[in-house]
């Protein structure tokens, strides 16, 4: 048999609840006859009586009891994913990146993405220091470098290596005078004060480290490429710069690169990735 008599197994819900039909009548703006009706009307489509008459109100039969337990534990079920579903509909997936990437690989992907998994909203976060991401509200991030970081776990994405570059100017002087000068007499730029991607790289280049006596911090890697241009120093970047080179804007100074750097999709330590990210995780790792 289909039951479909969803409207009476409500008045049975409410009556049950209150046990007063008189109540309950009120409750639901009817008149107690009417109540009295559907409470019949469902005993019968079921074979089995509900309630026991009392001289005052109505108690539960065993079988009504048992049938107010399902209804409870039915209306339970709806509501939280009721809840659920308006809560996936009000809180998009937001992904913490820096303008620098997506704006030179993320974005112009994004459209295929978004065909694939409608039912997920995206929210790209611009963001310069990818670090305290459950604080900062983030689900997932992209994050430059080696990978060694304790406040995240990370799947690398693509490897995406760093060397130094610089404006054609430097690049004459590396011509005319080697890069050990122009390391020294030039103001290095970094991305953090506490950064080893330099001293790293000197390392993978056989070049002693040397405390560079100039230097210059810009966390923002579109301001950091820019600033190179503009002749302020040298910096490493990665081939997300394909243009400034194929432009002659930016030149790549030595052949040497830190091979162990890349992007990767992070989310903060200790937590469980939902299934938004990981859907997103799949496709960046898919496309890469």
């Amino acid at each position: 048999m289909q039951f479909r008599h969803y409207n009476q197994l409500k008045v049975f819900t409410i009556v049950a609840k209150i046990g007063s039909i008189s109540a309950a009548a009120e409750e639901l703006n009817l008149t107690k006859g009417a109540v009295s009706h559907q409470i019949k009307q469902l005993e019968t489509t079921l074979g089995f009586k509900l309630f026991e008459r009392l001289p005052r109100g109505v108690a539960l039969s065993q079988k009504g009891l048992a049938m107010l337990n399902s209804t409870e534990e039915g209306y339970s079920i709806i509501e939280s994913r009721i809840q659920r579903l308006q809560n996936d509909d009000s809180r998009a997936l937001t992904v913490g990146v820096s303008t620098y990437f997506a704006s030179r690989w993320l974005s112009p992907r994004l459209t295929s993405f978004l065909d694939q998994h409608p039912d997920i909203r995206l929210r790209l976060q611009p963001m310069i220091e990818l670090t305290n991401l459950a604080n900062n509200g983030i689900d997932v991030a992209i994050r430059w470098g080696s990978g060694h970081w304790h406040d995240v776990e990370s799947i690398l994405l693509f490897a995406c290596p760093a060397w130094p570059s610089g404006n054609s100017k430097m690049s004459a002087v590396v011509v005319d005078k080697g890069l050990e000068h122009a390391l020294k007499e030039a103001t290095l730029l970094h991305d953090s004060e506490h950064s080893a991607a330099w001293r790293e790289w000197f390392s993978a280049a056989g070049v002693t480290w040397h405390d560079p006596e100039k230097t210059l911090i810009i966390p923002d890697p579109n301001v950091r490429v820019q600033a190179v241009i503009d002749g302020q120093g040298i910096a490493l970047n990665d081939s997300l710069v394909e243009g400034e080179l194929e432009s002659g804007k930016l030149h790549r100074l030595s052949k040497t690169a830190l091979d162990s750097y890349g992007y990767h999709i992070v989310w903060a330590s200790g937590t469980t990735p939902s299934t938004d990210v990981l859907s997103l995780s799949n496709w960046l790792q898919n496309i890469a």
